[in-house]
């Protein structure tokens, strides 16, 4: 029989709201897990820029609001999952990544997705330590 697992819900009104059946971020056992987040503009709802390195920016704003709703940030991230559309852009990730982390960067891993939700050109999903 299984134990029941430690999990809290994280939800933000500072990030996209979920679309579906899945929440933005669950807190368990201190560790913050993000679903994948999209270049939203949590307050217009729509698509904040046309261009890899403005929706990679927002991207990383909105997983912002939803670490620090969960009581971590993005310097706490141990593991990101990037889906892109094309690995064109991959030296634009690596840019905006050095910026963002210019020494002890998280572990990452990068794919190529034929098609994004939205046919957006990025999404992003995190696992971080600190979550309360």
């Amino acid at each position: 029989m299984l134990e029941q697992v430690n999990r809290k819900v994280v939800d933000t009104p500072s990030a996209p709201r979920a679309s579906g059946p899945y929440s933005q971020a669950i807190i368990s056992n201190n560790f913050v897990f993000t679903a994948g987040q999209l270049p939203i503009d949590p307050r217009t709802g729509r698509l904040a820029a046309e261009d890899f390195e403005g929706q990679l920016r927002q991207v990383l704003r909105n997983l912002e609001a939803v670490l620090q709703a969960a009581g971590t940030d993005l310097k706490n991230v141990v593991k990101f999952t990037v889906f892109i559309s094309d690995m064109a852009n991959f030296s634009i990730l690596n840019k905006v990544f050095s910026e963002y982390f210019p020494e002890s960067a998280p572990a990452r891993s990068a794919f190529q997705a034929s098609r994004l939700p939205l046919d957006v050109l990025i999404e992003i999903e995190a696992i971080a330590v600190g979550g309360k």
